[in-house]
């Protein structure tokens, strides 16, 4: 019984987490589960990491912020999370 709360329990977490957001939660999970073995120093590899989460988060990213972006995140500059990617993506 107790299983069967927690699954509850992360639907409604995961359904108002999509209402919130109106981003899917499967791309969501999708997206984390192809970071778990990036390689962030190759440029490549940041670049469409940065370009997938501004497609789910409905973001226009300017070439100029991604370059300052893909540097940071090379450079270690940064933590690199989801949540660190899309308020900097944010911020003007």
């Amino acid at each position: 019984m107790q299983n069967k709360n927690n699954k509850n329990n992360n639907n409604n977490m995961f359904g108002n987490i999509e209402k919130k957001t109106g981003v899917n939660m499967g791309e969501i999970l999708k997206l984390a589960n192809s970071l778990s073995n990036a390689n962030f120093k190759d440029e490549n590899t940041v670049r469409r990491v940065i370009q997938q989460v501004a497609q789910l988060a409905g973001k226009r990213v300017p070439k100029e912020k991604e370059d300052m972006l893909v540097k940071s995140i090379i450079s270690n500059n940064m933590p690199m999370d989801l949540n660190a990617l899309t308020k900097m993506m944010n911020n003007k």
